[in-house]
Order: C-alpha cells, then structure tokens, then sequence
C-alpha cells in the first residue's frame, strides 16, 4: 500500500478514535494546525482524513468555517434506530438460510465473552463485542448492499450515541442483562436457520434498545 495513503488512514482512525471516546464531541470544531501538531503530521493527511471521515457521516465540512464533528439530535438517533431495525431485521432474516457453521461459532463465541463482562470497568470490551456480534450477522446475510449500508451506519451510530449521550463508563440501567437475553434469542434463531424468528427477535433487540434509551435520555433530563 502507498505510504502516503497508510498514513491518511491511520490519521482517520486516530480522529475517529478522539470521536468514540469523547475527546472530540458533537458539533466541535476540528483545528487542523494544533491537530497535526498532536498527531506530528503534515497538514496533507489531516486534510484526506478528514474527507474520508466527511463521506462516512462522522464530519461535515461548513462553508467559510471549517470542519466539524456531526451532531445528532435525539430524532436523528431515533430514525437511526428505526433504519437498523428494518435493515438489520432483514439482514438476519436472509443469514438465517445462509449462515455457515464456523459463522455462528463466532457468533457464539462473541455471545459467551460477552456474557461473562460485567461491571463499568468492561464496558468498552463489550461494546466492541457487541458490534462486532451485529456485524457478524450482517456480513453472513452475504446481501452486498445490505452489508455496505450497514458497515457505513455501524461506522459512525454507536461512536456518535457514546459519546454525545452517553458517557464513556455509563450505560442505561439494565441493558447488561437484557442484551445478553436478547443475543441468546436471535443466536437461537439462527441456530435453527428460523428467517422469521431471527428477524423478529433481532427487531426487538433493536426496538427494546430504541425505547431503553429514551427512557434513561428522559430520566437524565429530570435530574437536571
């Protein structure tokens, strides 16, 4: 790979590592002099790095102002939600005729770790797993346009709800468990190759998770 395009991408990756955890919140500005100092790169790799970020929904670039990191208001997170039931739910319902054996032993293995994470202090290490267990049933769907589509919202969906609404060791109340309940009955599902079943199961996940947030959103709000 050309050297200059392996540094643009591991500038994008350092960016969007700052958005995931917080150092960079919703609606910042990016200043590429002081970033290229901390990163000790030229202004060149900030720049495409930070149009790859800008096309994958992470930035967005203001006329006559500069670049900023996007910020989604609580409807955006909600039809985001809505996107990833119908799009997910019809990914599991296709990967339940085609998932492979060695797929669903990653998946249950995924399952497991999760599992037995508990406590703040596994919160990151579940989180990864997490997408990654989602991911896993998208890329089995073997759907090439769902596949895209997905990877592009699971880029910028969890990093942007962390860090906006939720902070870096927080979670709302509860998900631990039921997550790990709701991964059960869609792993189940798929086991047994039911499309109906995975779709609605996976579904539920997501719709469960929708409704958990904004109840611990709306609950914040009163203790304010």
């Amino acid at each position: 790979m050309n050297t200059h395009l392996q540094l643009r991408d591991r500038v994008a990756d350092e960016i969007r590592r700052m958005i995931a955890e917080g150092r960079l919140r919703g609606g910042e500005w990016i200043r590429q002099e002081p970033l290229a100092k901390q990163l000790g790169t030229s202004f060149t790799p900030i720049r495409e790095a930070l149009k790859q970020l800008e096309a994958e929904g992470l930035v967005e670039h203001v006329p006559y102002r500069g670049v900023r990191v996007v910020e989604f208001t609580l409807e955006d997170l909600l039809d985001i939600y809505t996107m990833r039931s119908v799009l997910e739910g019809l990914a599991a319902a296709t990967a339940a005729a085609t998932i492979t054996p060695e797929q669903l032993g990653e998946l249950r293995q995924l399952h497991e770790r999760m599992c037995h994470l508990h406590g703040m202090n596994t919160l990151s290490e579940v989180r990864q797993l997490n997408q990654r267990f989602h991911l896993a049933i998208v890329e089995a769907s073997q759907r090439k346009y769902l596949i895209r589509t997905l990877r592009a919202i699971w880029t910028w969906f969890p990093n942007m709800l962390w860090s906006q609404y939720l902070p870096q060791q927080s979670d709302p109340p509860e998900r631990e468990r039921e997550d790990n309940l709701d991964h059960a009955l869609i792993l189940a599902a798929l086991e047994a190759h039911d499309a109906e079943g995975a779709q609605r199961a996976l579904q539920h996940h997501i719709n469960r998770s929708r409704q958990t947030l904004i109840s611990y959103l709306g609950m914040r709000e009163e203790v304010k």
